[in-house]
């Protein structure tokens, strides 16, 4: 399974991104999906998950901010970002796992792609 992230940029504080990640398997409605992040000098953090059947759960930092949906027609996950601040900058990364429920333990996760940039300025 291959994940390729896309969507990443910079904007102001209280602007918005939709970052997406397409996959390359026919099975992909077959796994639990979940977007991470990772700042310079610290450890990587679950943001959001969506499990097989559609269910959602969210980080705290970001909980009625950010929206996490799937396309299972189209292979694809998105993370829309609204109100983005300083502290959200990070390299973004979705993540795959073949369970059906949802986690934002990224030790659960068996794949991974290469990451999108996400730069939010004050």
């Amino acid at each position: 399974l291959r994940l390729v992230e896309s969507g990443g940029g910079s904007v102001q504080s209280g602007g918005s991104l939709v970052l997406s990640c397409s996959a390359s398997t026919y099975t992909y409605s077959g796994y639990s999906l979940g977007w991470f992040r990772q700042a310079p000098g610290k450890g990587r953090e679950g943001v959001a998950a969506v499990g097989r059947d559609g269910t959602t759960e969210y980080a705290k930092s970001v909980k009625g901010r950010f929206t996490i949906s799937r396309d299972n027609a189209k292979n694809t996950l998105f993370l829309q970002m609204n109100s983005l601040k300083p502290e959200d900058t990070a390299m973004y990364y979705c993540a795959a796992r073949g369970g059906p429920l949802k986690t934002l333990s990224a030790q659960l996760y068996n794949y991974w792609g290469q990451g999108t940039q996400v730069t939010v300025s004050s």
